[in-house]
């Protein structure tokens, strides 16, 4: 069985992020895929708005994603956090797939895409904080 990384949002709109990231999961276990989601545990035992945890939190994430065999890319915007799993990946190796939030949500069938097929921009609600140190 495929471990596959869900790489979506966490920050902002918290309560409809975390539902996204749960049917990233299920459409993810769906597929025959192992998912793994980090932000739906991390943030139960760090606070995301203490930069060292949440420096502490995108660390541990990372040491997860080498295990993984590959990072999907849910939905169509990227945050700060999500382009460091995905530049990770890359450098590791890792291959990454893009799926919308219409074919999480609707159950459609992935297509593996490029993340670079895709426009995508960085939510400004979670650049890093300032005392964010990021060793990758």
């Amino acid at each position: 069985m495929k471990m596959v990384y869900i790489c979506s949002p966490y920050a902002g709109d918290v309560e409809n992020n975390i539902r996204f990231a749960r049917a990233a999961c299920l459409y993810a276990s769906e597929h025959g895929c192992a998912p793994v989601a980090v932000h739906l545990l991390y943030p139960q035992i760090l606070d995301d708005n203490v930069p060292a945890q949440r420096e502490i939190g995108i660390q541990m994430g990372l040491r997860v994603l080498a295990s993984c065999d590959e990072l999907w890319i849910c939905g169509s915007r990227i945050s700060h956090g999500m382009s460091c799993e995905i530049i990770e990946a890359e450098r590791i190796g890792i291959s990454v797939r893009s799926l919308s939030a219409e074919q999480i949500q609707g159950g459609c069938h992935m297509k593996q895409l490029s993340y670079d097929d895709r426009e995508r921009e960085i939510l400004p609600e979670e650049t890093p904080s300032p005392g964010l140190k990021l060793q990758i």
